[in-house]
């Protein structure tokens, strides 16, 4: 991957979907190493722009580079740096939470993966089930679980389309401390929230998206009064 200090750059970045457009000409870019906020109101366009970063899916039209490489022509170069969490798991229900972790294991080729898959367990507090089905867990433990998925190969980006959904209180610190440990180890983190001052706490940047549009792109700390910029620039 690149060694500059950008990570990601968007430029013209447009996405249709038969004759609605989702994404309008997307211009931004990621510092390496930082956190950004990605806000705006459903349907603004957040889950289909990480989606396209995850090559997930394809832009319509635009250029995405990722670490220097282009997306999505060049997306199997860096695939195994990217870890997603979605509105989808990505499990298996009829595997037990370790089974579920040694598959991507094995996909993601990672080193030791006993040692990789145990240690994620531990992080995400799922050790001591280890052993049972994904379909007899709760939605919050197959949220801890799709988050042990996506940091088990140690991705240098991360993104994160509203990782809390299901999560209890003790969960949600979990993440936060997830969170603030990639912030410490560098990693990128993208991050969708409806939680506006939660989000913004963790960020560095803000980003929001309006129509599918960016309309705000600065650091986190510059806007000041985050709810009331959101609620003007969404109403709009």
């Amino acid at each position: 991957m690149s060694d500059n200090h950008e990570m990601i750059r968007a430029s013209g970045l447009v996405k249709v979907f038969g004759l609605r457009p989702v994404l309008r000409g997307m211009n931004f870019s990621v510092a390496r190493g930082s956190i950004v906020a990605v806000l705006g109101a459903n349907g603004s366009g957040k889950t289909t722009l990480l989606r396209i970063l995850a090559g997930l899916s394809r832009p319509s039209a635009g250029e995405l580079t990722i670490g220097g490489w282009t997306i999505p022509k060049e997306i199997t170069a860096i695939r195994s740096q990217l870890g997603l969490v979605g509105h989808q798991t990505l499990l298996y229900d009829d595997l037990t939470a370790e089974e579920n972790l040694r598959f991507y294991a094995r996909l993601y080729n990672v080193d030791r993966p006993a040692e990789r898959v145990a240690e994620a367990l531990e992080r995400v507090e799922l050790a001591k089930r280890s052993g049972d089905l994904l379909r007899t867990f709760s939605r919050g433990m197959q949220q801890r679980l799709a988050i042990a998925r996506a940091m088990l190969h140690d991705p240098a980006i991360l993104l994160l389309d509203e990782a809390y959904t299901g999560l209890d209180i003790n969960g949600a610190a979990m993440l936060d401390g997830l969170l603030r440990s990639w912030h410490e180890a560098g990693r990128t983190i993208l991050m969708t929230s409806h939680d506006l001052e939660h989000a913004a706490a963790f960020s560095d940047h803000v980003l929001i998206i309006s129509q599918g549009r960016i309309a705000i792109d600065a650091p986190a700390a510059s806007i000041g009064d985050l709810r009331a910029t959101f609620e003007q620039v969404t109403a709009g």
